[in-house]
């Protein structure tokens, strides 16, 4: 009884947080956040299926590829409430300023916007819409389905494992309440199945699965040498714009297997 408890009161948690889902409310205590993080690609999960039946209905009423991909690129939005993409603005506000690690740390804690977070997300949102119409193939739909997944799965080893910028926030304190053990081992074994069952499920038709897991595999890399050099390790708003560029990068993956016919 206490492990479903658990159960449901750890998804409560995650939810909440990671999306705009109305869920049953109730007063946290340290110990329901302690697994919450194996369900946040659980919210992934969620966005995927909408993706997926965002597909088949444009296809069912021959929607045009603008209308398709302006609907598909607002669905996480709807969903998570921008939740990502504020640390992702954040986060180039810090990079774009220049300014040495503590003044950047400071930047991202400002609850303003500056000229360099409103251009990196139009930016952004272009190239996610321009993507997005290329993707016409089952194959192609079922790979931007899984990289909801397969990003929050990675982000959320990386609030496990990677080394933090600070000793305050939300992350830290998520970070702390966790049993890194059962949230770590829960992660990659949904990281791995998530792979798995995507591979199994297009390669023998097209390679886009692959184009699209080595550049957020790359972005991974990419993130974790980035936070470490430039904030001394990641924060809230570091793994929010990890979520944000890796999930681009799928979907361009991904367009770019279509270009070349893969």
């Amino acid at each position: 009884m206490k492990f479903i408890k658990t159960f449901f009161k750890s998804m409560d948690v995650a939810f909440s947080l990671y999306s705009r889902i109305p869920m049953p409310r109730f007063n946290w205590a340290s110990d329901d956040m302690k697994y919450h993080l194996c369900f946040f690609p659980w919210v992934g999960a969620v966005i995927g299926l909408f993706e997926l039946g965002w597909y088949f209905l444009s296809l069912r009423l021959s929607l045009g590829d603008l209308f398709f991909s302006a609907i598909a690129v607002s669905i996480p939005l709807f969903i998570t409430g921008g939740f990502h993409v504020d640390g992702f603005m954040d986060t180039m506000d810090a990079l774009h300023s220049y300014q040495d690690r503590e003044k950047k740390l400071e930047i991202m804690k400002d609850p303003h916007i500056g000229a360099f977070a409103v251009i990196s997300l139009a930016i952004c949102l272009l190239l996610a819409a321009g993507f997005a119409s290329l993707v016409k193939t089952f194959p192609a739909a079922l790979t931007v389905a899984f990289s909801f997944i397969i990003s929050r799965a990675l982000s959320g080893l990386s609030v496990t494992y990677f080394p933090k910028a600070k000793k305050e926030g939300m992350l830290y304190t998520e970070a702390s309440a966790s049993q890194s053990r059962v949230v770590g081992i829960s992660l990659v074994l949904q990281l791995v199945i998530s792979v798995a069952i995507l591979l199994y499920l297009t390669l023998s038709e097209s390679f886009c699965a692959l184009f699209s897991l080595g550049c957020m595999a790359f972005v991974f890399v990419y993130y974790y040498s980035m936070s470490k050099r430039q904030f001394g390790g990641i924060s809230g708003d570091l793994s929010g714009f990890f979520v944000v560029v890796a999930e681009l990068a799928s979907l361009m993956g991904t367009g770019l297997a279509l270009l070349l016919g893969l």
